[in-house]
């Protein structure tokens, strides 16, 4: 992992974020919520803490992430 790009997108000001959740998420509304970033980052947040600061994955993670999730090796 490149620390600069961890680092630049920790730099970004979630305050005018746009958060989404999944089409699936129940009545409890108990899910995550995903905020799309510059250069491809994304930070995603509890919905149910939104006061807690978000984690944050370049690019490069995120898609690590996902890709693990399709292959079941996550």
């Amino acid at each position: 992992m490149n620390p600069d790009r961890k680092a630049e997108s920790y730099s970004f000001d979630l305050s005018a974020a746009v958060w989404r959740k999944s089409s699936a998420s129940g009545a409890e509304h108990n899910c995550v919520e995903v905020a799309d970033l510059a250069n491809g980052a994304v930070a995603i947040r509890d919905s149910k803490a939104t006061e807690r600061e978000p984690l944050r994955f370049n690019a490069t993670e995120w898609a690590a992430f996902r890709q693990g999730l399709a292959t079941g090796d996550i």
